[in-house]
């Protein structure tokens, strides 16, 4: 008996990236959940769901735009890796000054250089593979000070990693 799978291909996804300059920080407004990598698969699920329960966009009034960012943040060893706590605040890119809504948090995306990840238009099944590929890159000089999702309305979605702006070309 010959083997089924034999002419089948197994292929890994691909995630396309170039690096960039964010010119202007980009100001946030969201939901707020405090977590670690150890549990992020048991607690970050729940958070989107509670985005979308909540309908969390349509409470963000000053919001810039349709686009979801989901921003990860306030890690607890800043600038060197993104072991123990860190924030992932699910929300809309809004004006600097703009009010925040109550039981909501503003967070702030610096200027800087960024490795931008492509995933696959509408796959949100994939952005998780794509995180695995951006941990597994040791040759990017990461910050870890603030990296984010970006969901467009049209399906497209990409990973913003911050960079060292000492070395951005990694």
């Amino acid at each position: 008996m010959s083997n089924p799978m034999r002419n089948c291909t197994m292929t890994t996804p691909r995630f396309p990236q170039h690096v960039e300059t964010l010119a202007d920080a980009i100001t946030v407004v969201g939901i707020e959940l405090r977590t670690t990598n150890t549990v992020a698969a048991q607690t970050i699920p729940p958070h989107w769901q509670r985005f979308t329960e909540e309908a969390v966009l349509a409470h963000i009034p000053a919001r810039r735009g349709d686009d979801v960012f989901a921003v990860y943040t306030h890690f607890e060893h800043a600038g060197s890796n993104n072991t123990g706590l860190y924030s992932l605040v699910i929300g809309a890119a809004v004006a600097a000054d703009a009010l925040v809504p109550a039981g909501m948090v503003r967070v702030v995306v610096p200027a800087s250089p960024r490795a931008v990840f492509g995933v696959e238009n509408g796959r949100f099944d994939l952005v998780g593979a794509c995180w695995q590929t951006i941990w597994q890159r040791n040759d990017l000089a990461k910050t870890f000070i603030a990296e984010y999702e970006q969901y467009r309305a049209n399906g497209d979605i990409s990973v913003s990693i911050g960079l060292s702006a000492a070395n951005p070309n990694t």
